[in-house]
């Protein structure tokens, strides 16, 4: 049937060719083509959008001159011509031409075209199949034969051909796998997939790429696929069928998932400096991707830093580092991580650990059974979760053993092969690596704290004037070693010394400057220098010390900050009451009165040691009993989370609040004020102070006249029995004797002499000069110089101190208890 609003005119029979064995279209009276046929499309293979509305000239090829022919016969044309199909070739056929007119009236033709004889024969040859050649397969032997899984199914989803590969790969015979759904023979998981692709074939007549994996018959081994599903059309171009063709990817898979595995490794493992933290990692990295089970075990030397040495032979104790596993809880494992687990001489991992050769094992080898023999536990295990397959693993690097992996599947059936074994080896060895630089970490850091641990008091010195508690952290960053130091330093009268220091800049540079400046001010302290005094004597010595460093410095050790530090000297007067604090550069002293109300000493800006030419000033102030000393270095208060503001306001609000003990005091500072991971060391000091009351006091104003001496002998006396100190009263009596003779003779009025009752008892007698007297050794014939000769055998202590208008010279003796 002709296409179009044509009103066609017979020819001279009155008959219209059959439109069903010819090719029929209509075109309008400028050459446009208005109608096509089925026919026509069979015909030539133009469908019908791509050829009404354009030009019908393009249709006749060579001949395109015939549409004048035909245009300018009114009657109708008929002849001969030569079609264009719409893959290029030309075809001969007979043209008929036939005038009308359209609903409008205006001219068309309606033109049919019968292929030539010539031109059935030649498209008959085309699509006729050539006959094979003798010894030659044909397509459907090429079809049945293929090896790679190829499966046809209709519309409803089943199956219609499988080829040999697809059969190999399912188990079945291909008479099997007709009439089959995907759901007959694939499991719930790679038939959902599936199907639904070949769904969307059908709706979209697209292909569809996917991957999808599982076993394709019971106890194969998993595997994977790249799966495409193709339209198969009928000639009208609907999609019939759809062609299911299965690539194994499973070697590639692989590969890259041991890729991405050796990836994860070496971004995941060694995160931290950390034996046990990064023998963890390894194991959690691995298991589940490549065994079901993993223990880490370590020589345990590495736990301390210390060089492993070679392995003997015998009885191997190895500490379990790290373990896990695809079960909760890690039931196989017959030891918790940090215990130490033996293994005989003949086990797989005690001839692992000698060697350094990994071992692929199955648990019926000899080897594992022996074992099993000898650690009945270990066998028990094996048994109840059915480990089938095992792998010993070397952590070797740098030439040294550390421990050994094993490596275990129960949960999954394929044991490991040597593809396993060769992965397994690749990460343990990026493990070790990061395991031995872990424990050289540690081996460094450990010696570091150890020389800055030996550099702060071991342990304070005795005294009466203050309750102490006091704490140094080494900086939680790699910085760690720094230079912040604290001390308590007992001084003559009853009085103490607090120290908090801090040397810019971390490393053993930084601590080793700090063990000098804190034995100078042990020194300075002996002396009794007032606060200000000291600072100056310590600020030169920084001087110096800068100046002795020079340029010889080792490049690898320099460090880009010069050598400075700060300073905080406090002493505290249990008698007086009262305290005297100067500062280099530090942050100030904070006070916490027995009401619980704390501030900041407003303690002059001193410029920090090693400035130099600058002067320094102190502070006195009175302290009430029970009140609070807090000395502090800037790595409690300044941190990037904070500024230093903020930092001491968090400190002034924290010594508000109530605490237990001075103990607890300092873990709620250090807890409340630093972050996880601390930039800087710090050091805390907090004392509470104590007061001496007048009943442990005695004090006499004395003449410069040499018979005053027998009368302060008899004041001593008669104090020491109310005091219940008759024991000592025969030295203090010595020793009172010479000092006052000492300051009457060479000394200056006004005199005065104070007995202290502490832990010890405590002489003083002051004059008004300032010469300090020197021990010497007297002469046979002498008549002089045994004094303080004397002194010094009996006291325990003895020394000068020098203060504002004259000195004191005390000594200490000691008490029964």
């Amino acid at each position: 049937m002709a296409m179009g609003n044509a009103t066609p005119l017979g020819d001279d029979s009155g008959q219209l060719p059959d439109p069903a064995a010819s090719a029929t279209a209509v075109v309008d009276a400028r050459g446009t083509v208005t109608g096509w046929s089925a026919g026509a499309q069979r015909l030539l293979g133009y469908p019908y959008e791509d050829v009404v509305g354009h030009p019908a000239a393009r249709l006749l090829g060579r001949d395109a001159d015939a549409m004048g022919d035909f245009s300018a016969a009114p009657d109708g044309w008929s002849g001969t011509t030569l079609l264009r199909h719409q893959d290029g070739h030309h075809m001969e056929a007979e043209l008929q031409a036939y005038a009308s007119l359209d609903r409008s009236g205006n001219p068309q033709w309606l033109l049919v075209a019968t292929p030539s004889q010539q031109s059935r024969r030649q498209q008959s040859r085309l699509h006729e199949e050539p006959p094979p050649h003798k010894g030659e397969a044909t397509a459907e032997e090429a079809f049945a034969q293929c090896h790679l899984p190829l499966m046809i199914y209709d519309a409803d989803l089943r199956a219609l051909r499988g080829s040999a590969g697809a059969a190999l790969e399912l188990g079945l015979t291909e008479e099997q796998l007709r009439g089959r759904r995907v759901t007959d023979v694939l499991p719930p998981h790679v038939c959902n997939t599936v199907e639904e692709g070949m769904r969307r074939v059908f709706e979209t007549g697209e292909p569809e790429r996917f991957h999808v994996h599982g076993r394709p018959r019971h106890a194969a081994r998993e595997r994977y696929w790249a799966v495409t599903a193709s339209p198969l059309r009928n000639p009208a171009g609907q999609v019939r069928h759809v062609q299911l063709i299965a690539l194994d990817v499973t070697d590639q898979h692989r590969a890259r998932e041991r890729l991405r595995l050796l990836n994860d490794v070496s971004t995941q493992v060694g995160s931290t400096l950390d034996v046990e933290r990064t023998a963890q990692e390894m194991a959690d990295v691995a298991v589940g991707r490549l065994a079901d089970f993993i223990t880490v075990d370590l020589l345990d030397s590495l736990f301390r830093g210390v060089e492993p040495g070679p392995s003997a032979e015998g009885s191997v104790a190895l500490r379990r580092a790290a373990q896990q596993s695809v079960l909760p809880g890690v039931p196989e494992s017959v030891i918790q991580p940090g215990d130490v687990d033996h293994y005989p001489e003949s086990s797989p991992p005690a001839r692992c650990l000698v060697t350094g050769q990994s071992s692929l094992h199955r648990t019926l080898d000899e080897g594992i059974a022996s074992w099993e023999v000898a650690d009945p536990r270990r066998a028990a295990k094996v048994r109840a979760w059915g480990m089938h397959s095992i792998m010993v693993i070397p952590l070797c690097a740098r030439g040294i053993t550390l421990g050994v992996a094993v490596l275990t599947r129960h949960q999954r059936q394929e044991p490991f092969d040597e593809d396993d074994l060769l992965l397994a080896e690749e990460i343990a060895a990026r493990a070790a690596v990061a395991v031995d630089n872990a424990r050289r970490f540690t081996r460094e850091r450990t010696t570091a704290l150890a020389l800055q641990q030996s550099l702060l008091p071991q342990r304070l010195g005795a005294q009466a004037a203050v309750e102490v508690a006091s704490r140094y952290l080494p900086a939680r960053s790699r910085a760690g070693l720094g230079g912040d130091w604290f001390d308590v330093i007992p001084l003559s009268g009853a009085r103490v010394a607090l120290v908090v220091g801090d040397v810019v800049g971390h490393g053993l540079r930084a601590s080793a400057t700090m063990g000098r400046l804190r034995t100078a001010v042990r020194t300075l302290a002996d002396v009794d220098l007032p606060p200000e005094e000291l600072l100056v004597h310590l600020d030169d010595l920084v001087t110096h010390l800068r100046a002795e460093e020079g340029t010889d410095t080792d490049p690898e050790l320099e460090v880009v900050t010069d050598l400075i530090a700060t300073c905080l000297y406090l002493v505290y007067d249990p008698v007086a009451r009262r305290c005297t604090a100067a500062g280099a550069g530090h942050p100030p002293p904070a006070v916490v009165m027995p009401d619980r109300t704390a501030e900041f000493i407003d303690l002059p800006v001193g410029p920090p040691l090693g400035v130099g030419g600058l002067p320094f000033e102190a502070v006195e102030w009175e302290v009430l009993p029970g009140s609070l000393l807090v000395l502090y270095t800037d790595g409690l208060v300044e941190d990037p989370e904070h500024d230093l503001g903020r930092g001491m306001a968090l400190l002034r609000q924290s010594l508000e609040r109530p605490a237990r003990s001075l103990e607890a005091t300092c873990d709620d500072l250090l807890e409340t004020l630093l972050p996880a991971q601390s930039s800087d060391d710090v050091a805390l000091l907090v004392a509470r102070t104590r007061a001496l009351d007048t009943g442990q006091v005695a004090t006499w104003d004395l003449p410069p006249d040499p018979s005053a001496v027998a009368g302060a002998r008899d004041e001593v006396s008669r104090r020491l029995a109310d005091w219940g100190l008759d024991e000592a009263a025969f030295t203090a009596e010595l020793v009172v004797s010479e000092l006052v003779t000492n300051a009457i003779r060479y000394g200056g009025p006004p005199i005065q002499l104070r007995l202290i009752r502490d832990t010890v008892l405590i002489c003083e007698v002051s004059d008004g000069s300032s010469t300090a007297p020197h021990m010497r050794r007297a002469r046979t014939f002498d008549e002089g110089g045994r004094g303080l000769m004397l002194v010094a055998q009996f006291a325990e202590r003895w020394g000068t101190r020098h203060r504002a208008g004259g000195k004191s010279i005390w000594a200490e003796i000691g008490i029964p208890n």
